[in-house]
């Protein structure tokens, strides 16, 4: 099975002058956690989430209107391509740790946008989808939701009282 069988192909982008109060409405009035970045010509160079909007006004102690998504988003942005097997856009969900893959045509342009949602729905557990294996399904999303080990480390710490956040 390929990408483009199961892509949600209508994607609101956002640019990366736009303030973090426009993109948080894109992603509520569109009902979705993640918006696509696409430049002025049309490539895609990065994902803003809902987690990084509220992280992102958290920690600049700024307001989200201040915020430009440019100053969020990494750069670092992993894409898949419409035709491609959803088997690949799967290891590259697990590689880089992420829930949703722009999906781009060969010059990067922004085709439509691969959720694990998008596979979870599609992955009926018995039951034989082609190209898509529910077992692969559950063990990428597993993958992506796996703690970091730095974290993991911090947050056994302060379960056992060796860190109290004091000082």
């Amino acid at each position: 099975m390929k990408v483009q069988d199961v892509m949600t192909k209508a994607v609101r982008p956002v640019a990366p002058g736009a303030d973090l109060a426009t993109a948080a409405m894109i992603l509520w009035d569109h009902d979705c956690g993640a918006a696509p970045v696409v430049d002025e010509a049309g490539k895609v160079v990065g994902v803003i989430t809902d987690r990084d909007i509220c992280m992102a006004v958290a920690t600049k102690l700024r307001s989200p209107v201040e915020i430009t998504v440019g100053e969020v988003t990494s750069g670092e942005v992993h894409t898949c391509r419409p035709e491609d097997e959803l088997t690949e856009a799967l290891r590259t969900m697990r590689e880089g740790r992420v829930r949703r893959l722009p999906v781009v045509d060969e010059g990067g342009a922004l085709r439509g946008i691969l959720s694990i949602n998008d596979l979870v729905l599609r992955a009926g557990e018995g039951e034989q989808t082609p190209g898509l294996s529910y077992r692969e399904v559950v063990g990428t999303l597993r993958a992506v939701g796996e703690h970091r080990t730095e974290y993991l480390g911090e947050a056994q710490a302060a379960a056992a009282g060796g860190h109290s956040g004091a000082g």
